[in-house]
């Protein structure tokens, strides 16, 4: 199963992107993995948020597969510890899909198009975290729930 993470607006901050970049070279010994940045929406200040989510929402369900098991990373998802996570994702894995498909949506979260898509939803933390962070943190945490499935030292508890 390939493993793709897709996210509106790219990442601009250097050490965020080395940080990814390491992460998903890594995760390449593990299982198929893709980073895909969708283009921001233009002329924001001109759309109402109602508006830029159902434009983000356009173009995210125009990337995506029926036979995508899609996963949105949503404050309002559900909360995991890594070794929690990892048992998650094992399972996530073995369903049959062709892809895993973690969402992160634009500054205002998903349109209704989006949720209604989506098979659930998964909570990084309780806390607000920059889009960038989150695709850093989210790379990471998947290279973990790797090791931790291989049973390689990475993790600790």
């Amino acid at each position: 199963m390939e493993i793709q993470l897709l996210t509106v607006g790219k990442t601009s901050t250097s050490y965020i992107i080395a940080g990814i970049e390491e992460y998903c070279r890594r995760l390449k010994h593990y299982v198929p993995f893709s980073l895909v940045s969708l283009p921001d929406i233009k002329n924001t200040r001109n759309l109402s948020e109602d508006r830029q989510k159902q434009s983000e929402g356009e173009l995210i369900l125009g990337h995506l597969s029926t036979s995508d098991l899609v996963v949105l990373l949503d404050e309002a998802g559900r909360e995991f510890t890594s070794r929690e996570f990892a048992g998650w994702l094992e399972r996530g894995m073995a369903t049959g899909r062709k892809r895993l498909v973690f969402v992160v949506g634009g500054p205002y979260g998903f349109s209704k198009a989006v949720y209604d898509r989506a098979d659930t939803k998964i909570s990084l933390s309780r806390m607000t975290f920059s889009h960038e962070m989150v695709r850093l943190f989210f790379v990471e945490q998947v290279y973990r729930a790797m090791t931790i499935l291989r049973g390689e030292p990475y993790h600790h508890d």
